[in-house]
C-alpha cells in the first residue's frame, strides 16, 4: 500500500505536523469508514521514517528510507492487520472477504501478531531512526491481543511510534484509548467527495456517494462492483414489503455478505425514520416516492423497534447458523413493521 493525503485531509495533515515536535508514542486516528484513514496513516508513517522530510511534513520520496518503504521492505516498519486484509490493495477499509480454499481468513487481530512485534521492537533501529508500527482497524483486536498491546503501550520501547486507526472508538478497549493520543479524521463535505469521485471517473457518483453515507472511498469501491442488482433487489422489496416478497428476496440474496445486507437495510430504516420526522432522505433519494408512502403509514414506535432489531442483527451477522433463515427473519420482521 502506498499512502496519500486526500483533498479533504489537508487541514488534518497540517494539524498533525504540530505533534511532531513532541511526538506521542501512540496516536489513534478515528473517523468514519471509507474516508481514507489508512492511506493517510501510511503517508504519515513514511514521513516519520523519511531521512529528509519536506517542510510540509511529507516524505521526500527519494532517500533510502523512502525507497525501502515503497518497496514494502523497510526494516523499521511493521503493519498489523487481520488476515482477511493482508492481500488487499488501495484504501484497505472497505475490502470484501477473500475467498479461501480451506479456511476463511480471520477478521481479528490475534495475540500472535502482537507477540511477533517483540523481536522487532527489541533490536536497534536501522540508521538510528524511529521505529513505526501501524495497526488497523483497532476494533479488530480480540481481547487477548488487546491486552498484549496494552502492556506494550503502557511501557513503550524507546524510539517507537504506534499509529492506530478505528472506525468507531466505542468498539476499542477503553484502556487502549487512554494510552493513545486521539486524532479525529474529517469527513469530507458532499461537494468535496463528489468532486473527487468525478475526478476518478466514477459513473453515477452522486448516487454511489449517498448510498455509502458520504464516504468517498467506500463509494468508489462499491462502484467497481459494476452493478447495483443485489442492492436494488433489497430496496425494491423494502419499498413494497410482503411475506411472499420476503421469502423470494431472501432466496435471491442468500449468497450476499450478511453484514452488507444488514447495513443496506439500516440505511433504509434511517431514511424512513428521517423522512417521517423531518422530510429528509440521506442514503436513497432515488426511492423518495416509496419512502414517502411508507412514512405516511408506518407506526413510529414499531419503526424504532425495527431499527433496534437491525442494530442487534448487525452484531450477529458474521456468524449466522443459516444465511437464508437470517435474511428471511430480517425481512419478515420488516414486513410486520411496515404492513
Amino acid at each position: 500500500m502506498s499512502g496519500q493525503v486526500y483533498p479533504w485531509q489537508q487541514g488534518a495533515w497540517q494539524q498533525l505536523q504540530q505533534l511532531r515536535q513532541r511526538m506521542p508514542h501512540a496516536i489513534l486516528f478515528h473517523g468514519a469508514n471509507g474516508i481514507g484513514k489508512a492511506d493517510f496513516i501510511e503517508q504519515f508513517a513514511q514521513a516519520l521514517l523519511c531521512e529528509n522530510a519536506r517542510p510540509d511534513g511529507h516524505a521526500c520520496g527519494e532517500c533510502p528510507s523512502c525507497g525501502w518503504f515503497q518497496q514494502h521492505s523497510h526494516p523499521d516498519y511493521r503493519r498489523v492487520r487481520p488476515e482477511m486484509f493482508e492481500d488487499e490493495q488501495g484504501e484497505g477499509e472497505e475490502g470484501e472477504d477473500k475467498k479461501a480454499a480451506k479456511k476463511a481468513p480471520s477478521k481479528e487481530i490475534k495475540i500472535e501478531q502482537i507477540r511477533a512485534l517483540a523481536d522487532f521492537m527489541n533490536i536497534s533501529t536501522h540508521r538510528q531512526g524511529l521505529r513505526v508500527v501501524v495497526l488497523y482497524p483497532a476494533e479488530a483486536l480480540n481481547m487477548p491481543a488487546s491486552n498484549a498491546l496494552l502492556k506494550t503501550l503502557e511501557e513503550p520501547p524507546p524510539g517507537t511510534v504506534f499509529l492506530l486507526s478505528s472506525n468507531g472508538l466505542d468498539r476499542v478497549l477503553p484502556t487502549i484509548l487512554s494510552r493513545c493520543r486521539k486524532f479525529a479524521m474529517p469527513m469530507p463535505s458532499h461537494d468535496e467527495a463528489l468532486a473527487w469521485l468525478k475526478q476518478q471517473g466514477v459513473p453515477d457518483a452522486d448516487s454511489w456517494l449517498r448510498e455509502q453515507g458520504g464516504s468517498p472511498l467506500a463509494a468508489a469501491a462499491a462502484s467497481e462492483t459494476g452493478n447495483r442488482e443485489e442492492l436494488d433487489a433489497l430496496l425494491q422489496y423494502l419499498a413494497r414489503p410482503s411475506v411472499e416478497g420476503a421469502l423470494k428476496t431472501a432466496d435471491r440474496l442468500q449468497k450476499i455478505p450478511l453484514t452488507a445486507l444488514v447495513s443496506w437495510q439500516q440505511r433504509w430504516l434511517y431514511d424512513l425514520f428521517s423522512y417521517k420526522l423531518a422530510g429528509n432522505i440521506r442514503y436513497y433519494p432515488r426511492y423518495q416516492r416509496e419512502l414517502a408512502g411508507l412514512a405516511d403509514k408506518v407506526n413510529i414506535s414499531r419503526l424504532m423497534g425495527a431499527i433496534k432489531g437491525a442494530n442487534e442483527r448487525r452484531a450477529t451477522s458474521d456468524h449466522p447458523l443459516s444465511p437464508k433463515l437470517f435474511i428471511e427473519d430480517m425481512l419478515l420482521d420488516y414486513t410486520a413493521c411496515c404492513s
